[in-house]
């Protein structure tokens, strides 16, 4: 235990706390991640506490004082509490016990704050403040491991992980989020125990990755989870990425061009107008994925050349897949399918150039995705041609410029055909039903085709279209 000199960065709230805790003869601390961040120069946006009094004790002693304050995680000894902007959490001193077949530990309250910090996840999250005292209690070394930049657990990896196996995707996740590297016993255990992953829910794993993927390096924590195999029970697309290759039949490293894919996606994302800010989720996990169906669709060509057809929409409905499995929500699960997709739409256009018609479509399919895609498909280069490389970032250039002049002449954000269903149904005199899909759509191609049209002009070309369908025998249009 050292005398602390961070106190300083503290906010006010945390020594009235702590003040209000000595005050009723009960102990405090600032403890966990709040506490590592001090030592980062970061300031975390939640405070946790850790204290000897049990819930009943510290909504007593915090009634008053907060602004605010829920009980949901009450039973596992957390009291939420509001105070200003903050946002606070307070936890009795736990002894936890797992069930090893269940999902949800087994609460136990602790009576020391040592005995607590035991049982936290790493060592750099199991140090403590003291409060109002600002006295550094560190058991496990974990500053000095915060300094090394090494992932050790207080106790021995094998226990903390069997207790609470979702612990192993948080040391993907600090790769990730702090750019440390796990230690050897951790990563052995985390082999060793990789499968264990599957007891713990859907949704915890989800939040998990999501942190993970929105980390500042977030291809260490891929790579940590496939190297241990914790991949292939929570994302099996990705290390399937790991193509087999031979001398006869040569082509990219799969898995390694989606990491580099993924990390030039992290590159582009901010940008002046801050169309994609950082981090942006959809864009970073497109990015990982959109290769994954390159495995179900390889194969070898007489010329000896190796071909990935239709690999994005099989690789669409994977991700969609996967994503649905962890729990993901459906606006998220169609933006990322969905730019996945459309992420070969482009080579189309570097190839041969395309008509406005074209790049109408292109706008038009991609929707408010279209600055996510932009940046997905510029990062999907990774040729060390640099010849090669110059000439896609030449046409890319050239799309984005037929693109803003076209969007200066057209909506193409929104497209829409040049007449609506209620139009469309007085003009033609019908009633609403199918014909009038079909009519929509027809405008619509037409928008796409030539460009807008003058009222009067697409009233033309939609009684021309409905002369020729066999319902305008059955009425008079016009």
């Amino acid at each position: 235990m050292q005398d602390s000199p961070l106190t300083a960065p503290l906010p006010a709230v945390v020594n009235e706390l702590g003040q209000l805790f000595a005050d009723a003869n009960s102990e405090l601390s600032l403890v966990g991640g709040p506490v590592r961040d001090l030592f980062l120069g970061r300031t975390s946006p939640d405070l946790d506490f850790t204290t000897d009094a049990d819930p009943d004790r510290t909504i007593a002693i915090t009634r008053k004082w907060a602004d605010g304050f829920w009980e949901i995680g009450r039973e596992f000894g957390t009291i939420g509490l509001r105070k200003g902007s903050f946002t606070i959490e307070v936890t009795t001193y736990r002894a936890e016990a797992y069930d090893p077949s269940s999902r949800k530990p087994v609460v136990a309250f602790g009576d020391s704050l040592e005995d607590d910090l035991f049982r936290r996840d790493f060592t750099i999250n199991a140090m403590a403040l003291r409060l109002p005292s600002m006295e550094l209690v560190d058991p496990y070394g974990g500053v000095k491991d915060l300094h090394a930049g090494v992932l050790r657990t207080p106790g021995t990896p094998s226990s903390s992980f069997s207790d609470d196996p979702l612990r192993m995707m948080r040391a993907a996740r600090f790769a990730s989020q702090l750019g440390v590297e796990v230690a050897p016993e951790v990563r052995e255990a985390m082999t060793a125990m990789a499968e264990r992953i599957t007891i713990i829910s859907a949704e915890r794993v989800r939040d998990e990755l999501t942190k993970l993927i929105n980390g500042s390096q977030p291809r260490r924590g891929i790579d940590l989870m496939v190297e241990t195999g914790l991949a292939d029970h929570v994302l099996p697309e990705v290390p399937a990425l790991c193509l087999e290759t031979d001398e006869h039949h040569r082509h990219k490293d799969v898995y390694q061009h989606s990491l580099t894919v993924l990390e030039q996606a992290c590159e582009l994302e901010t940008d002046d107008d801050g169309a994609v800010p950082a981090p942006d989720f959809v864009l970073r996990f497109a990015a990982l994925m959109h290769d994954v169906g390159k495995p179900g669709t390889r194969k070898f060509e007489p010329s000896g050349a190796v071909s990935f057809r239709h690999h994005d929409v099989v690789g669409a409905k994977l991700t969609a897949k996967r994503m649905k499995a962890l729990r993901f929500d459906n606006d998220t699960i169609k933006a990322v399918a969905r730019l996945v997709e459309l992420h070969m739409r482009f080579y189309g256009y570097g190839e041969a150039g395309w008509t406005d018609s074209a790049v109408r479509r292109y706008v038009n399919d991609a929707g408010p995705l279209l600055e996510r895609l932009h940046r997905l498909t510029r990062s999907d280069v990774t040729t060390r041609n640099r010849r090669k490389a110059e000439r896609l970032a030449f046409a890319y250039d050239d799309l984005e410029s037929r693109i803003s002049a076209l969007a200066e002449q057209e909506e193409l954000a929104s497209i829409r055909p040049d007449l609506d269903g209620e139009r469309i149904m007085a003009l033609l005199g019908i009633k609403p039903g199918p014909v009038v899909g079909r009519a929509y759509r027809y405008l619509l191609e037409e928008r796409m085709e030539h460009g807008p049209h003058t009222p009067e002009e697409a009233e033309t070309k939609l009684r021309t279209w409905w002369s020729e369908q066999p319902e305008s025998a059955e009425g008079d249009a016009s």
